[in-house]
């Protein structure tokens, strides 16, 4: 019977794949220069020594060294955001690395690490913390320093839109979180709020490190109708938090996100099981 339910499986999951591989032959010819191209990309926020403690946003010193070795011995290639939107060539395997916030450890921790390997990452700032100077994020210089590397690009989180007020920067189930526009809220009020705050993180950047941002991660991973258009007009690669691998024949917007986590090796996020494949592209395919 197990064998049976395995051979079901794999026959949907064949079934499932050539339907995607037609649906890419059929747009194949919009100009898309990533057309049937896939694109894994990985989340990490914030770096602690070895032997702290660590939550779903955290990772050790010890644990980020050993993802960037996995990439390198598995034949993974790190790219760079403005490298996508120069419509640059991939290598073989390619993986676009991302850190968002821009904590301190992302400079005094994650880049040393970074530099050792070679490898590359973007770093999407909130950047009132950079504007205000705040003592556990990176600062302008330090910013400057990465991008004159060569393996560092700065992004845009928004610059007040993380919810950074009464609320600490933590997500409210019961509330407007991000770039969402409030209910009833008027499009005066909308424009100040959001697409001001917004258009001020990417202009604060192109100013301090003289180059213009190419990379926007949408706070919480949620989009809003209303501020897309300038989000895009202003960021030609911009990611969501949705766990699975991007298909760039659908363009470099909204692209998702496997979370990094202490509990889960890089392996298992990039190789996961059978099963665990038939039943996302199932959900995929269904629209779920």
């Amino acid at each position: 019977m197990h064998s049976l339910w395995k051979r079901m499986l794999a026959s949907l999951l064949a079934l499932i794949l050539l339907l995607s591989l037609a649906a890419c032959q059929a747009g194949g010819g919009s100009g898309n220069p990533y057309s049937g191209e896939k694109l894994p990309v990985l989340m990490y926020h914030h770096v602690v020594e070895d032997g702290q403690e660590c939550n779903d946003m955290t990772v050790t010193v010890s644990r980020l060294r050993e993802d960037l070795q996995w990439l390198k011995d598995n034949g993974y290639t790190t790219v760079l955001p403005r490298e996508l939107a120069a419509g640059e060539a991939l290598p073989e395997k390619p993986v676009l690395i991302t850190f968002d916030d821009g904590y301190r450890s992302n400079y005094n921790l994650a880049f040393p690490i970074f530099q050792e390997f070679e490898a590359k990452m973007v770093i999407s700032v909130m950047v009132y913390m950079q504007d205000n100077a705040a003592s556990d994020f990176i600062t302008w210089a330090m910013c400057q320093e990465m991008v004159d590397s060569g393996l560092i690009e700065i992004g845009s989180h928004t610059y007040l839109l993380h919810n950074l007020d009464e609320r600490g920067g933590s997500f409210d189930p019961q509330g407007v979180n991000g770039v969402q526009r409030k209910p009833e809220e008027s499009d005066g009020d909308f424009q100040a709020r959001v697409l001001d705050d917004i258009q001020r993180s990417y202009d604060l950047i192109a100013e301090k490190l003289e180059v213009s941002p190419t990379f926007f991660a949408y706070p919480f991973g949620l989009t809003e109708p209303d501020a897309d258009g300038l989000i895009r007009e202003l960021f030609p690669v911009t990611a969501v938090t949705l766990p699975k691998t991007a298909d760039l024949s659908e363009g470099l917007w909204d692209l998702p996100r496997h979370t990094v986590t202490m509990n889960k090796s890089l392996d298992s996020i990039l190789n996961p099981p059978l099963k665990t494949v038939v039943k996302a592209k199932i959900k995929e395919f269904l629209g779920m």
